[in-house]
């Protein structure tokens, strides 16, 4: 796994809870594993949306989820702007909520870096995985052989 196409999500992830949240965050567990998530608990989804809305919000309320997406949004976004700017190119698709104990199922090549950013609202823990475009650098590659 390249460093350069993870450091900008990490950089983000921090600068995202750190202005959301109003604190510092700090990089608890670190391991590897096959899925890319914005992972909250439902406490701390409630608590990281009443910090960033600035109010209090039920349990159920629309607007925890509505501010877990804009928290992949704003991570998502940040880390991808980063990357092109590297000249990188990224398709970029909107976050989907999951709400299930089981997650989504991925596929067995990929491969993902899970961080736990500790914050004092709580544990927010982000999956990494970059899986290349094969078909499309093979396209790239014979598209330069023939020019």
């Amino acid at each position: 796994m390249k460093m350069e196409l993870i450091q900008p999500f990490i950089n983000s992830a921090d600068a995202v809870l750190a202005q959301g949240l109003q604190c510092s965050t700090a990089i608890g567990s670190l391991s590897m594993e096959g899925r890319i998530i914005i992972d909250l608990d439902p406490e701390t989804a409630v608590r990281v949306a009443s910090k960033m809305a600035g109010a209090d919000l039920p349990e159920s309320d629309l607007l925890v989820k509505e501010t877990a997406c804009e928290l992949a949004n704003q991570i998502i976004g940040n880390a991808i702007t980063a990357l092109n700017d590297q000249g990188f190119h990224f398709r970029v698709h909107p976050p989907v909520m999951h709400t299930s104990e089981e997650g989504i199922k991925s596929s067995e090549d990929t491969e993902a870096l899970v961080m736990c950013f500790e914050t004092p609202v709580g544990s927010v823990f982000m999956n990494i995985a970059l899986r290349y475009n094969r078909r499309r650098q093979a396209d790239l590659s014979a598209a330069a052989g023939r020019s």
